[in-house]
């Protein structure tokens, strides 16, 4: 379970290791200049800007559940109807019908 500072600090620790990707970007740059590899990276770099400030404008969730969380689906212990298997073929055993 996250509380509201949990989550406020993890923002925190993300922006702070944000900023350094930013700074060692920035020393790559001057070293190999405006190269692909390095224009990759920096874009990487702000897309994940983009997403931990997206991240700081949603509501914090209660119980760790936040929206999208996995619904669980419980399935019975219970043998399927057989009929609903009545004209299907095992893939890749063959055919079980004799012809």
């Amino acid at each position: 379970m996250f509380g509201m500072s949990s989550t406020t600090t993890e923002l925190a620790d993300l922006q702070r290791a944000l900023g350094q990707l930013r700074t060692s970007v920035g020393a790559l740059r001057s070293r190999y200049g405006d190269v692909n590899a390095v224009r990759r990276i920096s874009n990487d770099v702000e897309r994940l800007g983009i997403d931990i400030a997206e991240l700081t404008s949603l509501p914090v969730p209660r119980g760790g559940a936040g929206p999208g969380a996995a619904e669980t689906v419980i399935v019975p212990d219970t043998p399927y109807d057989s009929s609903l298997w009545r004209d299907a073929d095992d893939e890749g055993v063959g055919g079980q019908r004799g012809y």
